[in-house]
């Protein structure tokens, strides 16, 4: 499973067509995001995405959870979207 990191600044539609890209390629895709803004990011991909993948007859569901990561040897805790087709 291909797993997309999301940032405050991360464009929404670039990411919506890496989301589009990998659920057509792969079926599933999962979206890990640290704070506010990059769950703000996340969450707008994921709206346009499912209008992207919407002519093809998939609709999209998003199974939010947590998850701990180190980054630069500090555990962070982000939150994951696993988006995948109904």
């Amino acid at each position: 499973m291909e797993t997309l990191k999301v940032s405050a600044h991360s464009k929404t539609k670039a990411l919506a067509g890496a989301i589009a890209g990998v659920i057509r390629n792969e079926g599933v895709v999962e979206l890990q995001a640290i704070g506010a803004g990059s769950v703000n990011q996340a969450i707008k991909a994921i709206a346009i995405a499912r209008g992207y993948v919407a002519p093809n007859g998939l609709n999209l569901i998003v199974i939010p959870s947590f998850v701990d990561i180190t980054i630069n040897d500090e555990d962070r805790t982000a939150i994951k979207f696993t988006v995948e087709p109904r």
